[in-house]
């Protein structure tokens, strides 16, 4: 498999394309912004784009899908407790002065459990809420799509509209107990390790520790 990854817009959110490396079928993860980059990088991968999966609702991460659909007309996946920040991604932008074009309906509800097939590629998605009520990550292969739910050194806001520090905290505890060796790809910052993170990130090492109490 082959992952690369473009930073796009104010928020400096990471859009992540994945490959299968013989067959160049590619899904995107979270086209946030820029879409007309986006597509760019897309044509000179060479990939040929299945879907769009969407970690979560906030509008730096679903402000750059409706310019990929012009493009290709693909599935997006979303899962349905993050539909009301999906229809209300204008707002958001509005409140930051940001230009935004809202995107189309999605077309696939995502739910904890689902396999997400990629060619021969098979990705778990995994309900994290916490940051936002249909927060998911998608998780196979070694490596895990976390959205806004876990960084390098820190974790996802939740002073945010219908975010819950209650639920982060749950959703923390499912990854702190993945292989350390799993690369972590989030939605801002450098990729990392589950291991690194437990090691060096104050919340998740706080909660695995309470977790093994």
């Amino acid at each position: 498999m082959i992952v690369s990854s473009v930073t796009v817009g104010p928020f400096a959110e990471n859009c992540h394309l994945l490959m299968e490396e013989g067959s160049r079928l590619a899904v995107l993860v979270d086209p946030g912004d820029e879409g007309a980059r986006i597509v760019r990088e897309v044509n000179a991968a060479g990939a040929q784009l299945q879907a769009i999966w969407i970690t979560h609702a906030h509008l730096d991460h679903i402000g750059g899908i409706a310019a990929v659909l012009r493009e290709w007309k693909v599935p997006v996946y979303l899962h349905p407790l993050d539909r009301p920040l999906y229809d209300r991604g204008a707002q958001q932008a509005a409140a930051y002065g940001i230009p935004f074009e809202s995107p189309p309906a999605p077309d696939l509800e995502l739910a904890e459990g689902d396999a997400l097939a990629l060619g021969a590629l098979r990705f778990g998605v995994m309900h994290l809420p916490g940051h936002a009520p249909g927060h998911v990550a998608f998780y196979g292969h070694g490596m895990l799509f976390s959205g806004d739910v876990l960084f390098a050194g820190s974790v996802g806001r939740t002073d945010l509209p219908l975010s819950s520090p209650a639920q982060l905290e749950r959703s923390l505890e499912r990854l702190a107990i993945l292989p350390p060796e799993t690369q972590v790809h989030a939605g801002h910052g450098p990729a990392t390790t589950i291991g690194d993170e437990l090691r060096t990130n104050p919340f998740l090492s706080r909660v695995a520790r309470i977790a093994r109490r």
